[in-house]
């Protein structure tokens, strides 16, 4: 079922190929050689979000490289997860991954961009990271200001942001993922059109229902306090209460 569905987003990726060249960024040609098959993904912190969405996916079919900043602690969860789960540091997911998922703390984001922007430029990645004053400090002002979408792309220089998995926590992915339709609903929102169709891709393949919200500005409707976040709901209440079409 993951292997249909990354190909049908990838082949209308594809027609979105011109938008994306123009704005002189090259789609990577791995992904785009893997259309019928599965991505191997490199997930930047492994805590309950990481941990939850990166195992859904591993049982969806695709390679998952689980990371933190001490990855022997890992191995029991990689184990249980089987052959297409391993364990690893942050360096060697991001080169691991076509496409790299983070779910760290909001206050190491610029931290990450600092240590890793060469090694993630031109990679997807969705962030499910959410900015929280008690624990995470002045850059909860920044995000409060600009929105969370354009501050975590100008902290992650060069990957291409897809917002994902921010509203809800992971005990309701975990309950909730591949329930009978109407599936549960996950706004995204990215500016980069073939990113967000990949991010698509892997949002059902979680088992879930992806709902675009709009660029990367418009996330802001969905992070902490706004209207869009802790949304347990199917695909046509979340429009409903976004007012999208």
């Amino acid at each position: 079922m993951h292997s249909q569905n990354i190909g049908r987003v990838d082949r209308r990726a594809v027609l979105g190929a011109g938008a994306v060249l123009m704005m002189g960024v090259l789609y990577p040609a791995r992904i785009l050689a893997q259309a019928n098959s599965a991505l191997r993904i490199g997930v930047i912190g492994s805590g309950n979000i990481g941990g939850t969405i990166g195992g859904l996916w591993v049982k969806s079919g695709h390679a998952v490289m689980f990371s933190s900043r001490h990855p022997d602690e890992l191995k029991d969860m990689v184990s249980k997860l089987g052959s297409l789960a391993q364990a690893g540091s942050v360096e060697q997911a991001i080169a691991f991954g076509d496409v790299l998922f983070i779910a760290v703390p909001y206050g190491a984001i610029p931290q990450i961009g600092r240590d890793y922007s060469a090694a993630m430029k031109g990679k997807v990645m969705l962030d499910a990271c959410n900015a929280v004053s008690a624990r995470d400090g002045a850059i909860t002002n920044e995000v409060e200001e600009n929105g969370i979408g354009v501050t975590s792309q100008k902290y992650l220089v060069g990957a291409r942001i897809v917002r994902a998995f921010n509203t809800m926590s992971y005990t309701t992915f975990a309950r909730e993922a591949h329930r009978p339709d109407p599936k549960l609903a996950i706004p995204i929102a990215s500016d980069d059109p073939q990113a967000l169709q990949i991010a698509a891709g892997l949002v059902r393949d979680a088992g879930f229902d992806p709902v675009v919200v709009g660029n990367l500005v418009e996330a802001r409707r969905f992070q902490r306090g706004q209207p869009g976040y802790g949304q347990p709901v199917p695909a046509a209440q979340l429009k409903q209460k976004l007012s999208l079409p």
